[in-house]
């Protein structure tokens, strides 16, 4: 059996701290997870924390990136499956929302996220929702979809929107009363970009 390298030793330490920040983030929150006790749950020091992320905050913006990466990923999952491009346009948005009722995303990323690394819209993963948008805008402007307006506003609405949905889903008293609400908004607000 060949040996492992060093960048897949780094590779696995970085794994093995994301995976205990994750549970520790999702189970007690960024502000009471101690930095011992999550890499101790990894079997690594606090030496493999500072060297590979920085401090715990720099941890929390990786656990972040994954978390949002899989919420992206559900989206389009849910996207691919509907029935034409605008109707995946307004699933994906919709799936993004309902992610919100998630316990590990709310607390990880829609209410420590926004509240430890700021503006979720400057996060790497929120940009490439974006992109993502913005390409699903072009090609439906492209089809003659929608009104004639600036792709780069009207991508960065739609994105804004279902991620402030979900912002608002996470932090409500009763998310599951507040879920379709902030859907129906979604796609109300979507519509208007519908050519006549």
């Amino acid at each position: 059996m060949a040996e492992k390298t060093r960048a897949d030793m780094m590779e696995e330490t970085r794994a093995k701290l994301i995976a205990a920040g994750r549970q520790a983030f999702a189970e007690k929150g960024f502000a009471a997870a101690s930095m011992d006790d999550l890499t101790a749950a990894a079997g690594l020091t606090r030496g493999a924390l500072y060297h590979n992320f920085g401090d715990k905050k720099g941890l929390l913006a990786a656990v972040v990136a994954q978390v949002d990466g899989e919420m992206a990923a559900t989206a389009r999952e849910a996207g691919r499956q509907a029935d034409g491009a605008w109707a995946a346009l307004l699933a994906e948005g919709a799936a993004y929302i309902e992610l919100a009722l998630d316990p590990e995303i709310q607390r990880i990323v829609l209410l420590d996220g926004p509240a430890f690394l700021g503006d979720p819209s400057q996060w790497p993963s929120q940009s490439a929702c974006l992109e993502a948008t913005r390409d699903a805008v072009t090609d439906l402007m492209r089809a003659g979809a929608l009104k004639p307006v600036d792709i780069e506003a009207a991508a960065r609405l739609l994105n804004g929107a279902a991620l402030n949905s979900a912002l608002w889903v996470a932090a409500s008293e009763e998310p599951q009363k507040t879920l379709p609400k902030a859907v129906e908004a979604f796609k109300c607000l979507a519509s208007g970009f519908l050519a006549d």
